[in-house]
């Protein structure tokens, strides 16, 4: 969760020739499932995907991010260069101390477009349970690379590794025990 303070400043309103004071507002923001489906759901788009998205769509996110209710609509045109940068690392951000060495390709690797309905059908087949929806979206993902990876099969090693890791076994206690076999 992030809580992003947007500044009081000062406007000209046109219309009635007068300056006008807003105050400062704290928002609360969540970077989920929740946040991305609400996201494609308007823009009919994968969300997750490299496309660099434009203004609109960026300040559109951080809509759905908005945990806060009733926000004025002119409240997220004040957002200044350091909230949007906040906003971005966190966004980011890892959410989580698990690292995953992937050297094998994982779920969605395969090309395959990754939007909130797949990761919500892994998540069903992962026995995951929706109120996980609600959680960082970079911890949820590894939350499902780590079922999938804990799902798989061990690797099967060939006759020779076998042969080879036992020899090196046997070696290795004949030395610390001081015998010969």
């Amino acid at each position: 969760m992030l809580y992003i303070t947007i500044p009081a400043t000062e406007l000209w309103d046109e219309l009635n020739q007068e300056f006008i004071l807003t105050k400062a507002q704290t928002i609360q923001l969540e970077h989920s499932l929740v946040s991305i489906s609400k996201w494609e759901a308007k823009w009919q788009k994968p969300f997750l995907t490299k496309d660099p998205k434009t203004s609109v769509e960026t300040l559109d996110y951080i809509k759905c991010m908005t945990l806060t209710q009733n926000v004025n609509r002119s409240t997220y045109d004040r957002l200044s260069y350091q909230n949007v940068t906040d906003i971005n690392d966190y966004v980011e951000s890892a959410r989580t101390a698990t690292t995953i060495n992937e050297q094998k390709k994982t779920r969605g690797g395969n090309g395959e477009q990754i939007t909130s309905e797949l990761i919500y059908y892994w998540m069903v087949a992962l026995n995951i349970p929706f109120e996980c929806q609600k959680w960082h979206l970079n911890r949820l993902l590894t939350l499902i690379k780590i079922c999938n990876i804990k799902n798989q099969p061990p690797e099967k090693r060939n006759r020779r590794e076998i042969m080879s890791r036992n020899a090196a076994l046997n070696a290795a206690r004949r030395q610390q025990l001081n015998t010969k076999g």
